[in-house]
């Protein structure tokens, strides 16, 4: 139910359609291996940057191909291009492969035999002599010597997939790459799952011939199975497997992170129960298969997957993030799991980490402790005898982001606001200044066009005395004696914020127009549940609760705002999408008073109906009761809706299925409720297939929102 986003704050359901390699090269800098300099890719080939004094030279010359991702082998003397990429679910994950000679700049392909386009996560073994890709759920490694193939697993399927992984892993825990090299080289841990018994869901192709047909889709709803998993050992020189002797049923665990412990012939894993309000870390001997738990937390609500593992003091111990402490903190624990050491202390939620200097004996983090809609730089001991430090200066109020180098030498950093657009900047770590000062931040600033109508941002308390944090844009020309039109949006699950002070977080792509030129006030509230830094409670509070609890926040602090006396109570719209839609849909049903016009899109309209792995871990097990699940759908309040209802849908979506709308339709029917309904054949969760869908998508939001909700003061 979550909004795939490039940018969350745009409220576009985009996706980046790049290689998974490529997309974690693009959460930061391809940095070179001693952090000196990095990488970039430019006109088909490959240059490097030293710093600080930004020297350019090209490593690889202009080849032929689109280069989309690389990597380079250990020594340096090799690059592994990703080209010719295809979409796989979300992302581009699949691609032909060319290894490139930097000295001779020759190109060879990898995987000739294999179908164009096929070929995923290809990674350099550690002597640089071999990669490992997958191809068609099966694992292959090729010498790079004689371009000789091996094929490592033979036994992948459509349902038996080795080295990636199925839908729903994908979907919910941000898996895919599926196989890591020993330190060694000489083996490969790979996952298997067995999606054989999961049921297809099956969508409908009325368009694209006289004669419809179904697409199935592998997909274990609400209550259903999930793929057996199991984590597997391959010896490269003989293609022998052996598994891991991991305990507990593997249909009723999952294993979201898994990794080699460096130098070592050790696995590492994380296990899920079902519930996921238990994890456990096993370290597993590769060559006996043997798995002994070293670590385990419970939670009463749930427990996220865990970040990469990230190892320190010579691999004796590794970083690790809990909530355990009711505030999201680093943890360094050694390696049999009896040491813990708490790093970041205090009240505050580390956001995340950006990098562990060990020669330094520091930790760099983000984090806000004082408002939860920015972003700053900190740092603190990485021994946990250290305070708390912040690093970026206060006199940028705003979010902040920094890549920094390797060695902790050097930083990109770029900063933004509601009203500032993404500056950056290089710069030195030690003295936190700028490479120079005509390309500073500072200076930037000094440049850019100040922006007249802003939004601002403000803290409402509702009657329940829970104060929620929120952004606003007036209209232009504001009058303060003129009532105005307000259109909230709403998102309101635990998958993402919508209240963060950064650029464009009030920009409405489905509204053909400017809200504020029209006269509307464009308002978003951030309810509990939500992944803002306000602690463990603030963000499971909502655990068994959506639908409930993000919904009366919303509507209680909508409630305080009709109060404000340039509000015209007469005219409140509210949309959302995917479980925005949902949050639409729940508070015109529940709150009917407050909402008259509601726009909902690609929305979960009955619980029961979405992936076991995201409904299962934020609502509880339905295996005993569905109770929550039946009290948080909308499709349980449609007896409410009074006012004007716009219901959006595609009917290829794979994620949140067309089934959600005509459920839905179905009710509103029942409850004789009149409303409006646009069906985008064959268009995905996404809504963006087809030429002229986007702009007709915003027609018909911006129709609907003008003709229900009309803009202007009065």
């Amino acid at each position: 139910m979550k909004m795939y986003l490039k940018n969350l704050l745009s409220q576009l359901l985009l996706f980046v359609f790049v290689s998974f390699t490529a997309l974690a090269q693009s959460r930061g800098i391809n940095w070179t291996k001693d952090g000196n300099g990095y990488y970039e890719i430019q006109n088909g080939g490959i240059v490097l940057i030293s710093l600080p004094k930004m020297e350019r030279k090209q490593v690889l010359s202009n080849t032929s191909l689109r280069i989309q991702s690389f990597q380079l082998s250990a020594d340096g003397t090799k690059a592994l291009i990703f080209t010719n990429s295809k979409k796989v679910w979300r992302y581009n994950t699949r691609g032909d492969y060319y290894v490139a000679d930097l000295s001779t700049g020759k190109t060879v392909k990898l995987g000739k035999d294999m179908p164009a386009s096929s070929l995923m996560f290809a990674k350099f073994s550690p002597d640089g002599q071999k990669v490992a890709y997958v191809s068609k759920h099966n694992l292959y490694v090729e010498d790079l010597s004689t371009n000789a193939v091996k094929a490592l697993t033979t036994n992948g399927t459509d349902r038996l997939i080795n080295g990636t992984f199925d839908w729903v892993y994908e979907e919910e825990f941000n898996s895919r790459d599926g196989f890591r090299w020993s330190p060694d080289g000489n083996s490969i841990a790979y996952w298997q799952l067995d999606a054989s018994k999961i049921k297809n869901f099956l969508m409908i192709n009325n368009t694209d011939s006289i004669y419809a047909y179904t697409i199935p889709v592998e997909y274990p709803k609400v209550g259903e199975n999930p793929s057996a998993c199991r984590v597997g050992i391959v010896n490269v020189a003989t293609a022998k497997t052996n598994w891991l002797n991991v305990p507990g049923d593997n249909v009723q665990h999952y294993i979201p992170r898994m990794d080699f412990i460096p130098g070592s012939n050790e696995v590492i894993l994380q296990q899920l129960n079902r519930e996921q309000n238990v994890s456990k870390l096993f370290v597993c001997d590769a060559a006996t298969g043997t798995a002994k738990d070293i670590y385990t937390e419970t939670d009463k609500a749930w427990i996220d997957a865990a970040d990469d593992f990230e190892w320190i003091n010579g691999n004796k111990e590794f970083l690790w993030a809990s909530e355990k402490d009711g505030w999201r903190h680093y943890y360094r624990i050694s390696k049999d799991g009896k040491k813990q050491t708490l790093i970041t202390k205090g009240n505050y939620d580390v956001i995340d980490k950006s990098l562990t200097d060990e020669k330094n004996n520091t930790l760099y983090f983000m984090a806000s402790p004082t408002n939860a809609t920015q972003r700053y730089l900190y740092k603190t001991k990485l021994d946990g005898k250290g305070s708390l430090e912040m690093v970026t200066s206060a006199v940028m109020p705003g979010s902040h982001n920094y890549s920094i180098s390797p060695n902790g030498m050097f930083a990109r950093h770029t900063y933004q606001s509601a009203s500032i657009q993404p500056l950056t900047e290089w710069m030195h770590m030690a003295s936190g200044n700028p490479f120079n000062m005509d390309g500073s931040i500072t200076n930037q600033l000094g440049r850019q066009k100040p922006v007249g109508n802003k939004t601002t941002f403000f803290k409402i308390k509702t009657e329940d005395g829970i104060e929620l944090d929120g952004w606003m844009k007036k209209p232009e020309n504001f009058n303060e004696n003129k009532k105005y039109p307000v259109l909230f949006y709403v998102y309101g699950e635990p998958a993402s914020q919508t209240v963060t002070d950064t650029y464009g977080v009030d920009y409405n792509r489905l509204y053909q127009g400017d809200l504020a030129k029209d006269g509307y006030i464009a308002i978003s509230i951030e309810n509990r549940g939500a992944p803002a830094p306000r602690g463990r409670e603030w963000r499971k509070s909502i655990y068994k609760n959506i639908g409930v609890l993000n919904i009366r926040d919303q509507a209680m602090a909508a409630k305080e705002i009709l109060k404000w006396p340039f509000v015209d109570k007469d005219r409140i719209a509210v949309y959302g999408w995917s479980g925005g839609g949902s949050s639409t849909l729940n508070l015109m049903f529940q709150y009917p008073e407050i909402y008259k016009t509601g726009i909902a899109i690609a929305a979960v309209a009955n619980q029961l109906t979405y992936d076991n792995v995201y409904q299962e871990r934020y609502m509880g097990t339905p295996l005993q009761t569905k109770e929550a699940y039946i009290k948080g759908s909308p499709i349980s309040h449609v007896q409410g809706l009074k006012g004007n209802l716009l219901y959006i849908h595609g009917t290829g979506d794979d994620n949140v299925h067309y089934q959600n709308a005509e459920m839905l339709i179905n009710e509103l029917i029942k409850q004789k409720k009149a409303f409006q309904m646009m069906a985008y054949p064959n268009r995905t969760h996404s809504i963006s297939e087809g030429e002229g869908t986007s702009a007709h998508l915003a027609l018909t939001f911006t129709n609907f929102l003008k003709a229900n909700c009309p803009p202007g003061a009065r």
